[in-house]
């Protein structure tokens, strides 16, 4: 009998890693379009819901990708189930975060957080992990701190600098715990919403208990939002998964910042948030700032020294 013939490698952008990288941070840069259509449901309660119905899609994808045995794996293993542990509940605040701030209408902040993201894992890569940065990258770092400071005397109140550092250091330190134990992306996220998914049920089970009633199963268009979150968190998660095992990671740092730029220009014409100086002085500091860090990454590719 003749032998089935192999499966054809990927090739192309998707085989470099590319196409999946685009794919994810896209998603994650519209978000906030898709958010907005959820606005009337408390942040709160669709955070519950977003775990909710995150789980059970995880575990599809885990069937299909035959990662059960690394599921099971990392379940027998108190120190990984320790970290991600902790991971869900740094995850989870920076949902939240994220969610509420969009539905305030905090946009820019939500920006900033996220352009702040890689300088933060690069601080903690120094002061944790005992990594040590070149000239430029504390160049960076340091630009990066002004802005921030830029950001706090000139806010008229401290809730666009509490949303923009809340969301730099909790992603941050979500990577970092994630980076200490060996469990992959995805099996990873099946179990964090598994640890989450008690306090997300209770969430839910409060809000259905309230006068207001749950935001579930009151009009199929909204239910029907409420379950697609499951898919715009697990997607890109999977596409950043696959990406990040076909391409170098300092590229995938520089795709990174695709994201928080879709949301700042939503911010600016879609959603016309008023651009305050300020702020504005910050944004520009902070692309400084990583306009400094990229060049950084290229001129380490280059053989260049700092």
């Amino acid at each position: 009998m003749k032998s089935p013939a192999p499966s054809p490698a990927p090739h192309g952008l998707f085989a470099s890693g590319l196409a999946p990288a685009l794919g994810a941070y896209l998603i994650w840069g519209f978000l906030p379009l898709y958010l907005m259509l959820v606005k009337s449901v408390p942040a709160f309660e669709f955070v519950g819901w977003r775990i909710i119905w995150t789980l059970p899609l995880c575990l599809l994808i885990v069937a299909a990708r035959r990662q059960f045995p690394e599921l099971l794996a990392a379940l027998k293993s108190p120190r990984s189930l320790l970290a991600l542990l902790a991971s869900s509940v740094l995850i989870g605040i920076n949902w939240f975060v994220y969610i509420w701030a969009i539905m305030a209408g905090e946009v820019y902040a939500t920006s900033i957080g996220y352009y702040l993201n890689p300088l933060v894992n690069v601080l903690l890569g120094t002061l944790v992990l005992g990594e040590r940065l070149s000239r430029r990258q504390w160049l960076a770092v340091a630009i990066a701190a002004l802005a921030v400071a830029l950001l706090a005397t000139g806010a008229e109140t401290m809730t666009s600098l509490w949303i923009s550092l809340s969301l730099g250091f909790s992603f941050a330190l979500y990577g970092l715990v994630r980076k200490q134990v060996a469990v992959g992306s995805l099996p990873g996220l099946t179990i964090e919403s598994a640890i989450l998914l008690p306090v997300a049920g209770s969430i839910a089970w409060w809000y259905a208990a309230s006068p207001q009633g749950s935001s579930f199963g009151q009009d199929w268009w909204m239910s029907g939002l409420i379950i697609f979150s499951g898919v715009v968190t697990a997607v890109p998660l999977l596409m950043f998964a696959l990406a990040a095992r076909r391409m170098d990671y300092s590229t995938l740092g520089f795709i990174q910042y695709l994201s928080p730029t879709i949301v700042f220009f939503l911010g600016l014409f879609v959603f016309h948030q008023p651009l305050a100086p300020a702020k504005l002085a910050s944004f520009v500091l902070i692309w400084v700032a990583v306009g400094v860090f990229v060049w950084d990454l290229w001129a380490k590719r280059r053989g260049i020294s700092a």
